[in-house]
């Protein structure tokens, strides 16, 4: 298991970067605007696997799994952000979206957002802003919670500690802990 420096979650709007997607900085945690979708559907959380970049800049370096999201488009609201992201990342439609927690990324702050969506199975989607041939997003899982609550994570073991940390799931890939420790309580 790896595991990352600690830094608490924010469920609910605690203290840190607001659910409006305010940009926040901190020690470690640069200021960029993100959102994340939690889609759950029979116990699963959708999660995407995603390739970092590599040494030459192009996305071929390590993989993890995520949650579906990204960053926000100039004047875009937090709840318009993740119902594209959503379409985008996985195509599917969402309905309802929600607020759920905060929680940190490499990338920065994420406000993470319940979301209902319409009937139908997720597809990979394909990120055609990026200049690269080479794919970023690479696949989609539906990850059972009860693995979020437990140490098996790396965080939370049961004694209420959700500090940040990343556990691998297929070969080298891994999953952000807070993504999946949160989920699982939303």
């Amino acid at each position: 298991m790896v595991r990352a420096e600690p830094a608490r979650l924010r469920p609910h709007g605690g203290p840190g970067p607001a659910a409006d997607g305010r940009r926040v900085t901190g020690p470690g945690i640069p200021g960029r605007r993100r959102v994340a979708a939690v889609i759950i559907r029979d116990g699963c959380v959708l999660m995407v696997r995603e390739r970092g970049p590599g040494p030459t800049g192009r996305h071929d370096g390590p993989e993890y799994w995520t949650l579906p999201g990204g960053g926000l488009e100039a004047g875009e609201e937090p709840a318009e952000a993740v119902r594209r992201e959503v379409a985008e990342e996985v195509g599917l439609h969402a309905l309802d979206v929600r607020f759920a927690y905060e929680a940190p990324y490499p990338s920065g702050w994420t406000a993470c957002y319940r979301v209902d969506v319409a009937p139908g199975e997720p597809r990979l989607g394909v990120d055609e802003d990026l200049v690269c041939d080479c794919p970023r997003m690479v696949g989609l899982i539906w990850v059972p919670l009860s693995r979020g609550t437990g140490s098996d994570l790396g965080g939370d073991g049961g004694d209420g500690d959700d500090s940040v940390g990343s556990v691998g799931t297929d070969g080298d890939a891994v999953v952000m802990v807070p993504t999946l420790l949160m989920a699982a309580r939303v």
